[in-house]
């Protein structure tokens, strides 16, 4: 009993108020800490104080570094800060950090979750040089491909306004490159819904794109089919030397440009002459010819099929698909099937 009540007392000594006197000063609590002493200096160790600022260097290596962080306003903070250090750099100045860096880094946020973030990412491609982009253009055709047949349909959206980018600066380069035309029209065709065989049992059920928010479908699907028009315009046209050609020359000067030391880095990539057999699919197609027999062989026709059914919706689809149908038939009308091996 008498522990009960010691303890009882102990209890009770927590939670009484102390008793105020007039004229003495309050009594400090226990866990109380003493201020009175007086120091000239406080010293705090390991820490280092710096007068000058980073390089630019090295805030452009470290906003890079950024570009993985979990936090999507980091990335788009960081993206935006690359951009911006890119487009005022003096002229004549090289870039911060290689190309062949760069891109390695930002080239997979083509896949973020984040909207801002892809909006941003577009942004700094356009900052970039465009020549040195178009020498990694196969590292660009890659990253194209598996964005415009992700799940997601935001990220496909911004995927072929990236695809519109890169056709408009570097077109040749993106058609002619390994799989930069096969493997691109294939994905373009997926992302339409449209099967690849022309059997009547495959277009019997064929369904158009559809992106989610009620009221968009049609222009969603419009600015796919655009986005295809552009690509097959640019794989399917005439060579700029073609263009230019003209025909005041006679013999031998009317051929001169075929003789002419080539403008592209590795001019017999198309032979393969030291790298592993390619499959069809991953095959350089440089030569228009060799891109119109490829179309004529495995895509024509479930294009002219896909545009039947994509016609009958009208507006801004019948529109496309009018543009695409042109882009083929202008594209093909000089191909000769028969001479094509």
């Amino acid at each position: 009993m008498g522990s009960s009540a010691k303890k009882k007392k102990d209890k009770k000594k927590d939670f009484q108020k102390p008793k105020l006197k007039v004229g003495k000063a309050r009594p400090k609590p226990a866990n109380s800490t003493d201020t009175t002493f007086k120091s000239k200096a406080i010293v705090l160790h390991q820490q280092s104080i710096s007068t000058s600022a980073p390089s630019a260097s090295s805030q452009f290596s470290h906003h890079l570094s950024l570009v993985t962080s979990k936090n999507d306003s980091q990335r788009r903070d960081s993206l935006s800060y690359l951009t911006t250090a890119i487009a005022t750099r003096p002229t004549n100045t090289p870039l911060q950090q290689p190309v062949s860096i760069l891109l390695p880094k930002i080239l997979p946020l083509t896949l973020d979750i984040s909207n801002g973030v892809r909006v941003q990412l577009l942004s700094l491609l356009r900052a970039l040089p465009l020549g040195d982009v178009e020498d990694h253009v196969g590292l660009v055709s890659l990253w194209l491909r598996t964005g415009i047949t992700h799940l997601a349909v935001a990220i496909r959206s911004s995927t072929m306004d990236m695809l519109l980018w890169a056709i408009g600066c570097f077109g040749d380069a993106l058609v002619s490159c390994a799989g930069g035309w096969v493997k691109t029209l294939k994905a373009l065709i997926v992302m339409q819904g449209w099967p690849m065989e022309t059997s009547p049992q495959a277009w019997s059920s064929i369904t158009t794109t559809t992106f989610g928010k009620p009221g968009s479908d049609a222009k969603a699907l419009a600015k796919s089919l655009n986005t295809m028009a552009s690509f097959v315009e640019a794989g399917l046209h005439k060579d700029r030397q073609e263009q230019e050609q003209s025909p005041r020359w006679s013999w031998p000067l009317n051929n001169v440009e075929q003789h002419m030391i080539s403008r592209r880095s590795n001019c017999f990539a198309s032979l393969n002459l030291f790298g592993p057999p390619p499959d069809e699919e991953s095959q350089i197609l440089e030569d228009r010819v060799d891109r119109q027999g490829v179309f004529a062989k495995r895509f024509q026709k479930p294009i002219e099929l896909g545009l039947q059914a994509a016609r009958q919706e009208g507006g801004d689809v019948g529109r496309a698909s009018a543009r695409l149908r042109k882009a083929v038939e202008n594209g093909m009308k000089d191909f000769d099937g028969l001479n094509y091996q």
